[in-house]
């Protein structure tokens, strides 16, 4: 036994030392260096593409089912050349034949307005639209009622794309037809209700102010005869152009301690204006089965891309009235009718359901959004001195 570990010993020597032996090792180190150069390289390489490829695929903070959900996505375009794959696309209207004519080779800037409608509502939807299309918008129309073909008899209505769904809101549209990707071409999108009045307001000068002032995500302010206002911040001020935040006390006291919504760094869902970026993460907080919204405007301020005191901001100039009229569900039962009256006729007041499905959807919002702070340990809220509106020492 000692005479193999001194047999073991000599070998050593004779390798490791100088000598010939020693120039004979050379160029067996440089090609296990080279080799190994060359695995560092395909490995360094292969996760860049995979890195670059998930960005393209995944949302920007993905739960590990996505990350799984990722990675198949992934391995299922593996046989596919990387050039052929086309990340995003556009809402525009593409000819069949050389002599149509398309938007598409129009020149940038080029913006969205999307809005869900009904029939009741088309003469206000057209007056809507005759401001947006010589903006170079594109127009999408959402049908909650099922109705498309009264729509036809507008000069632009065969420009405009055309969805049909029945008794669905606004972004239960949203979330399934307005992906990022399939958006991403348009500069602004903006997101509106139906009942909404545009006598005093121009698109082309209010982008000019959003684009003026950075606002990642705004909304026209709302003018005195507008109904349904919920919060001070969106009603117009007469004397400014523009403002990001309020002060006084309302059903919410704001005050410079006051820095969150809906005080500062808030719109309401009734007409919001994103940027690209915004709406890339806007389109991510909108929750799959929580179709009605409720609660979603409260945390639209960590979509600013920043600071939301500064990147959010509501246009006084160019302003809006909200004719708060019920769409869904039509209007509700008369006070007077007592319950086991409509039991007796078979009436349901819709609209109560919508409302009471409303409440319901924003605590499951509020509960997720907890949890999901709760749970995330490397998620750090920049915003953590107020609590959904109101300073932490104001909630107990």
């Amino acid at each position: 036994m000692k005479k193999s570990w001194r047999w073991l010993l000599r070998k050593r020597h004779v390798l490791f030392d100088g000598g010939t032996c020693k120039f004979k090792m050379k160029p067996f180190m440089a090609f296990v260096f080279t080799a190994m150069l060359f695995v560092v390289y395909k490995t360094t390489k292969l996760q860049y593409e995979r890195t670059e490829l998930d960005s393209k695929l995944h949302p920007l903070y993905p739960s590990q089912e996505v990350e799984v959900q990722v990675d198949e996505a992934w391995r299922s375009l593996v046989s596919l050349p990387r050039g052929i794959i086309h990340a995003t696309s556009d809402l525009e209207l593409k000819p069949l034949w050389s002599t149509s004519r398309s938007k598409a080779n129009v020149s940038s800037p080029c913006y969205l307005l999307a809005i869900p409608v009904g029939i009741k509502q088309k003469d206000n939807v057209d007056n809507i639209v005759q401001k947006f299309l010589p903006v170079n918008f594109t127009i999408i129309l959402f049908h909650y009622d099922g109705k498309m073909d009264e729509w036809l008899n507008f000069d632009w209505s065969n420009q405009a794309i055309h969805i049909v769904v029945q008794n669905q809101t606004k972004w239960w549209f949203a979330k399934r037809f307005l992906h990022p990707s399939v958006v991403s071409a348009y500069d602004y999108i903006f997101v509106w209700d139906e009942d909404l009045g545009v006598e005093n307001f121009d698109p082309r000068r209010y982008l000019d102010i959003v684009k003026s002032q950075g606002f990642e995500i705004s909304q026209p302010a709302l003018g005195p005869k507008s109904t349904g206002i919920h919060h001070r911040i969106t009603v117009r001020s007469k004397t400014k152009i523009f403002h990001r935040r309020i002060y006084g006390k309302g059903r919410t006291r704001c005050s410079n301690e006051t820095e969150g919504p809906p005080c500062s760094g808030f719109v309401e869902g009734m007409a919001p204006v994103f940027s690209r970026s915004a709406w890339h993460c806007t389109w991510h907080l909108i929750q799959n089965d929580l179709v009605l919204g409720w609660g979603m405007d409260m945390k639209l301020g960590y979509c600013a891309q920043g600071d939301r005191t500064q990147n959010i901001g509501v246009v006084d100039s160019e302003y809006l009235v909200h004719q708060g009229i019920p769409t869904l569900g039509g209007r509700s039962a008369k006070k007077g009718r007592k319950t086991k009256e409509l039991l007796k006729r078979d009436i349901i007041d819709v609209r109560s359901q919508i409302r009471y499905q409303s409440t319901t959807e924003f605590r499951k919002f509020k509960e997720r959004w907890e949890k999901a702070v709760e749970e995330d340990k490397n998620w750090v809220d920049p915003y953590k001195r107020t609590i959904w509106g109101l300073p932490k020492k104001m909630t107990g």
